[in-house]
């Protein structure tokens, strides 16, 4: 018994065979497939019927193969997939934050160097490391974008990224200040935001582009005394309870619990405006010194905690550093023998 049915249809106003076999259904224009130089359209009858021949004789229609087209995937888009994929795994909003601006770079990088919709196979070795080493990007910077990028594209490129040498930095120090009270009048002078933040960084020796920035009233306690930061809001990853001291209560003005205490409202001003700000000061002050930083104040902060309590225990607590030894490194600035962490006292 024959397993096919051959019949004449219509496909736009325009006759055509259609073919069931194996009840699959078959369309077909012309017989080009069985070596028939006749078009349904001229004489589907004749058609018809050449097609129940070469069936009879054996000829059997082929399903039609589907072409499988790759889809050729953008670095962009790759980075995109690799955020949510970690967003998935619930990595930390500084973490995600910090990786959406990778992206944000990328496509800048993309755009100066005229590669616009590079896609995954054409990225080579050469693409990542021009867009690491940047004359503006310190050794430092270059390897915290690189250990934010690496993760985005280990799905898709695993080893591409670190296959990337990049230059060891070199450790700098932030010069600490001798003259605080002028230097801090001088700011104040200057930028009420500005002399804010460096007033936290000395006093609660908060990092200034992040912690103290992102600092909304929720994160004091009710009569601002305290200051709580959850282990996402702080480098070291541990939560920490900071003390606020007087001479900072009485500069704050408090506000709505959810708003940033710069900015007023809900998202705290960008990331690079504290940089900005010392930049525009550094230019018309007479009062800092070569090698005199933001994160002066936190260094000055340090070294006083540590001539206050001769406590290196509590410094490393005060500071939010996980471990002893990177509080050792703030107290260069003063005249102690080397120390290493053995040579402190045990608790």
């Amino acid at each position: 018994m024959n397993n096919f049915k051959v019949s004449i249809g219509t496909s736009k106003s325009q006759s055509i065979i259609i073919i069931y076999y194996n009840k699959i259904r078959h369309r077909y224009w012309n017989g080009k497939t069985i070596n028939v130089n006749i078009k349904s359209e001229e004489n589907p009858t004749l058609l018809k019927a050449a097609f129940e021949l070469k069936l009879r004789e054996g000829w059997r229609p082929q399903p039609k193969k589907k072409e499988v087209k790759e889809i050729t995937i953008t670095v962009i888009q790759s980075l995109q997939q690799g955020i949510e994929t970690k967003i998935a795994q619930g990595c930390s909003e500084r973490f995600i934050k910090d990786a959406k601006r990778i992206v944000t770079l990328w496509q800048r990088y993309e755009s100066e160097q005229q590669i616009k919709n590079l896609t995954l196979d054409n990225l080579k070795p050469s693409h990542i490391r021009n867009f690491l080493v940047r004359p503006n990007w310190s050794a430092k910077t270059q390897r915290t974008v690189k250990s934010t990028l690496s993760p985005l594209l280990s799905e898709f490129k695993p080893h591409l990224v670190q296959s990337i040498k990049l230059k060891k930095p070199t450790s700098t120090l932030h010069k600490p200040f001798d003259n605080i009270n002028e230097t801090l009048d001088d700011i104040k002078a200057y930028n009420s935001n500005l002399y804010l933040c460096c007033l936290m960084t000395y006093g609660c020796l908060l990092r200034p582009h992040r912690e103290v920035r992102e600092l909304t009233w929720n994160d004091f306690s009710e009569d601002l005394s305290y200051i709580h930061l959850s282990g996402s809001r702080n480098k070291s990853g541990r939560n920490r309870i900071v003390p606020v001291p007087i001479y900072i209560r009485d500069v704050l003005v408090k506000g709505e619990p959810h708003h940033n205490i710069f900015s007023g409202k809900h998202k705290p001003l960008n990331q690079d405006y504290f940089k900005t700000l010392w930049s525009r000061f550094k230019r018309q002050s007479n009062t800092l010194e070569k090698g005199q930083t933001l994160y002066s104040f936190r260094h000055s902060g340090a070294i006083e905690i540590f001539k206050r309590t001769g406590s290196i225990t509590k410094l490393q607590k005060a500071m939010g550093h996980s471990s002893i030894n990177v509080s050792l490194t703030y107290l260069r600035g003063l005249e102690i023998a080397e120390l290493k962490e053995e040579d402190m006292p045990m608790v």
